[in-house]
């Protein structure tokens, strides 16, 4: 890796924060809630469409087969955010900037290309989830609806002109709406608490489980939402000094524990309700989300299938809002560019808008999306655990031994499931 042109390793700065930002004072409730916020913007990219398409297809085909699944990519998904979180804290950047400041230019230039194409996948997931919701909910055509998903997702990220509060309590308030729609149903079923309990152990059942497998890791530990991170935090706050900083980290590793782990609740529900309801039972086509709400109809009641389309379209929205903004955090990182929302909106919202035009089966494309998603963690996470490793430019929030060993674990497993699907499509 190369320093930045102009600037040494050494003399990066230690206090983070803009001109806008935040002072921290003391070590009380309030400025613990002056940090809160940032994990559960992050947190709806982890219960964005593409979950609700890979978990609840994964429940109706597999039963809890794959639950392991889905909490391992959840606690994965915890120390990664951690990590993002802590690199944007103790260097005042994010990870796009750092990779354009400390990789040669054809690399970064690639690492954008790819990142691009990453944020194409997840808007067409969140975007088609958006308009399967509108669909089931007010029989909206599908096309339409992805324009109002692109519209809603656009007004939320007009909150930011009012600062970052506005923003984060309706992603919040979105996330508590999926939430509720989902556990409500959750308790009205019947979980064989044995055969989940069975799911907790790492199996498979084919190459198929091990292709679902792959897209619920892809949802979940999306590489979007690793740059993002870095950025919701690298000028929310002013830091003075190491014990500030290291206030700050824990705050906010109790931030990502409860926002990530309410987020894997969430999914954790999504094939629980499938398992229970689905798996083994006559009913065609609930490996789908248009057929998952008729199944939730005839099996359990009008209300719980409306609970399921209600949760998918706050889900749609919010990610949607989230994965423009992550996507103009990544342009203006690797590029040093900054395009209108609009425009940025316009350009990621056109590949879904055709998916939709063209009549492809809309949850294939959400597993197959995620599959795209999946491919793209090693990008982002292997600069993540190289920066946050280094003394030179994290200072005194070096990584420990440990939490790089385990970083490196992750990153070695994601890498080889991935090349272990890719040698099994060129075999098959």
């Amino acid at each position: 890796m190369r320093s930045a042109p102009g600037r040494s390793a050494a003399s990066v700065p230690r206090s983070t924060g803009g001109p806008a930002a935040q002072r921290v004072r003391g070590g009380g409730a309030r400025a613990r809630l002056m940090i809160a916020g940032p994990a559960f913007v992050a947190a709806i990219a982890y219960i964005d469409p593409g979950n609700f398409a890979t978990n609840f297809a994964a429940g109706s085909q597999y039963g809890y087969l794959l639950l392991w699944v889905i909490v391992g990519a959840n606690l994965l998904a915890m120390l990664v955010q951690t990590l993002s979180a802590k690199l944007g804290l103790a260097t005042g950047r994010n990870l796009a900037e750092l990779c354009r400041e400390r990789f040669p230019r054809p690399v970064s230039w690639g690492m954008w290309v790819q990142a691009e194409a990453v944020a194409v996948a997840t808007d067409l997931a969140e975007v088609l989830g958006g308009a399967i919701a509108l669909q089931l909910l007010f029989g909206i055509p599908l096309f339409t609806g992805g324009l109002i998903t692109g519209a809603a997702a656009f007004a939320l990220l007009a909150l930011q002109s009012r600062g970052h509060r506005p923003f984060e309590r309706a992603i919040v308030v979105l996330f508590v709406v999926v939430l509720v729609g989902l556990f409500a149903t959750l308790f009205r079923v019947d979980v064989d608490g044995a055969d989940a309990a069975r799911g907790l152990v790492p199996q498979f059942a084919g190459a198929d489980s091990l292709l679902l497998a792959t897209g619920i890791l892809g949802a979940t530990v999306m590489p979007h939402v690793i740059y993002l991170h870095s950025a919701l935090v690298q000028r929310r706050l002013r830091v003075d000094g190491p014990d500030q900083q290291r206030f700050v980290l824990r705050t906010t590793r109790l931030d990502v524990l409860i926002g990530m782990g309410t987020a894997g609740l969430i999914n954790a529900s999504m094939l629980l309700i499938a398992a229970a309801v689905f798996a083994g039972s006559t009913l065609s086509g609930t490996d789908t989300l248009d057929g998952v709400f008729s199944g939730l109809e005839v099996a359990v009641d009008r209300w719980a299938a409306l609970a399921f389309a209600i949760a998918l379209l706050a889900s749609g929205f919010a990610s949607s809002g989230v994965g423009t903004y992550a996507g103009q955090v990544i342009m203006q990182g690797f590029l040093r560019r900054h395009i209108p929302l609009l425009l940025r909106r316009a350009l990621t919202l056109a590949p879904a808008l055709v998916v939709l035009g063209v009549g492809v089966q809309p949850t294939e494309a959400l597993v197959w999306s995620q599959v795209v998603l999946s491919f793209g963690i090693p990008f982002a996470l292997v600069p993540l655990v190289l920066f946050t490793r280094s003394r030179d430019l994290m200072g005194p929030l070096v990584n420990r031994r440990p939490t790089t060993a385990a970083a490196v674990v992750v990153a070695a497993l994601i890498i080889a499931l991935n090349l272990f699907l890719l040698v099994g499509f060129a075999t098959a």
